[in-house]
């Protein structure tokens, strides 16, 4: 697929995402009709989510990263048959490693990931469900950032865009060992990192009753 072909995600400056040329747009009710050139809310305030209404420039919303947001720096937790790879910067705190497998990823424990207490396979299925793309893994000296799949962007209930399939993300930094195929973005305004989710949704009682 040519750059020309392929989809796209810029972040404009204290607006909008525009995002262009995506095919598979959808939220928990099924498959949303789009455009071929779309401005995605991401303020949290408009009327028409997950479409802008231009509600951002009424309320004064700024795309700038927060003074105390979680460092952006990727912690490597080694064991025996696999290494795990964490850059907490980059979460959106949506549970699926400390739900999905407690033995090895442990709330409230430092070190918080045990490499060695569950099997490889186990460990990578459960990376494999992270939606930011903060967990990843290397395998007899490969690294695993990515998965395979179609570019599309699903609007989480009450919570972040979150994308798969590796549409250009434009102008936008990346975080330290960050993938470029899949990656959580902020839509309730609140996130320290944006354009990155950050798990600020569950904290600001962010609501979307129609997605």
């Amino acid at each position: 697929m040519s750059s020309a072909e392929k989809p796209s995600i810029t972040p404009s400056p204290d607006g909008p995402y525009l995002v262009k040329k995506l095919q598979n747009f959808a939220n928990r009710k099924g498959p949303i009709e789009g455009k071929d050139t779309m401005a995605l809310c991401r303020c949290g305030g408009s009327a028409n989510k997950p479409f802008c209404d231009g509600t951002h420039a009424k309320i004064g919303f700024s795309s700038a990263k927060l003074e105390g947001r979680v460092e952006d720096k990727r912690d490597n937790y080694v064991g025996e048959k696999i290494t795990i790879h964490d850059n907490r910067g980059i979460c959106a705190h949506a549970g699926r490693c400390t739900d999905g497998l407690a033995a090895v990823f442990r709330l409230k424990e430092e070190p918080w990931i045990h490499p060695d207490t569950a099997s490889r396979d186990e460990i990578i299925a459960t990376i494999n469900k992270c939606p930011s793309g903060a967990l990843s893994y290397t395998v007899e000296g490969v690294e695993h950032p990515d998965r395979d799949g179609a570019a599309s962007i699903f609007v989480a209930p009450n919570g972040p865009y979150v994308v798969n399939g590796g549409p250009d993300l434009l102008d936008t930094a990346r975080g330290e060992g960050a993938s470029t195929e899949h990656f959580t973005m902020c839509r309730c305004g609140g996130s320290k990192n944006k354009p990155f989710c950050d798990g600020t949704h569950w904290h600001n009682n962010f609501t979307d009753d129609k997605n």
